[in-house]
């Protein structure tokens, strides 16, 4: 696995998107939130309107819930685009602040001017999973591909995959994706994921655009290596994806459940975890004389008991107890230990 993502450690993807409003400024508070929350990596949307959306293309009906239905999706576009030199600032901004940089480039030229700026990987956004000619360009760099797959059916995933392979990089992360915002929990399919890692062996993840931060964490449990969820520093905001993201304090939360969930799934061996062991004499029951027993009497169900504590002779092994002679007198109450018995 590249050293981007590790086995070992959830690789949480703060979406800042164009969040920013097309504001630098705006740009580099969602870095610095990103950083503040423990995210691993901020993530941005490069695009150029013009290669984009073509100026009648109608906004999609969330877009146009927040950004009224006055004007066309490339002019909602053309507001939202970060330059080359902002694309440099926050990059900057980022290694200061120790988190990755990353963005989705929507078409080759953007493509072209993150790999001269030098990002590790890149992020594929799901309305480019049918583009297989801007797969194989992006793919062609030889960066790590992280794939959302939204809209899309598993022989649609197939295809892509087999574009990118064509080029011999095999560095490719797949997110499952549900492309609404905000996304219908009874719509999620979360086990599509799985679905996903067995089909193809890949490693997977998930892009989150539910509401809240529950299905995320879920996704964790089920074995995503990325999670990658929208914030913004408000959701009153005016733009189209504020609504469905996380604000600052969420995405803190959410970031800190993710680590307490990976925490917790631990290496699947079936043993007493080390804060248990104190515990195993305290729970579990012992033989435990219910009279005195003297030196040379057979032990019988009549003069022993069940009883906590749990460090003598287990319950489990009363049968091999049974008729057994004690080795010394035993005093009623006392714990029965195999050193009692011969």
């Amino acid at each position: 696995m590249h050293q981007l993502i590790s086995q070992d450690s959830v690789f949480i993807i703060a979406e800042a998107g164009v969040n920013h409003n097309g504001s630098l400024d705006v740009a580099r508070r969602l870095v610095e939130e990103a950083a503040r929350a423990g995210a691993d990596c901020v993530k941005f949307q490069t695009f150029s309107a013009d290669k984009l959306a073509g100026r009648s293309a109608p906004k999609a009906a969330y877009q146009s819930e927040r950004t009224g239905s006055a004007g066309s999706q490339y002019e909602m576009l053309k507001s939202l685009e970060l330059s080359e030199a902002d694309h440099r600032v926050l990059m900057s901004y980022c290694q200061e602040l120790d988190v990755v940089f990353l963005s989705s480039p929507f078409d080759e030229q953007s493509a072209d001017m993150l790999a001269e700026l030098g990002v590790p990987a890149f992020k594929i956004p799901s309305g480019e999973l049918t583009n297989h000619g801007f797969l194989r360009q992006v793919a062609g760099k030889n960066k790590p591909l992280i794939i959302s797959t939204g809209m899309s059916t598993l022989g649609e995933v197939a295809e892509a995959i087999g574009a990118i392979e064509m080029t011999g990089n095999r560095q490719i992360y797949l997110l499952h994706c549900v492309t609404q915002y905000p996304a219908p929990f009874d719509e999620i399919n979360l086990r599509a994921m799985r679905t996903l890692a067995r089909a193809f062996g890949y490693p997977v993840g998930y892009s989150d655009h539910s509401p809240g931060i529950e299905i995320a964490v879920a996704a964790v449990a089920l074995g995503a290596q990325i999670i990658e969820k929208h914030f913004t520093l408000s959701r009153d905001m005016p733009g189209p994806d504020h609504r469905a993201s996380l604000e600052p304090e969420e995405l803190a939360t959410m970031v800190d459940a993710i680590r307490n969930v990976e925490r917790a799934l631990g290496n699947g061996v079936k043993a007493p975890a080390p804060c248990e062991m104190e515990n195993i004499a305290v729970a579990r029951k012992s033989l435990v004389a219910v009279r005195d027993i003297s030196a040379g009497e057979r032990i019988t169900e009549e003069n022993v008991a069940i009883k906590r504590p749990g460090d003598g002779i287990q319950p489990k092994d009363l049968d091999k107890a049974l008729g057994l002679r004690a080795a010394t007198d035993i005093a009623v109450d006392s714990v029965i230990t195999w050193g009692h018995l011969k």
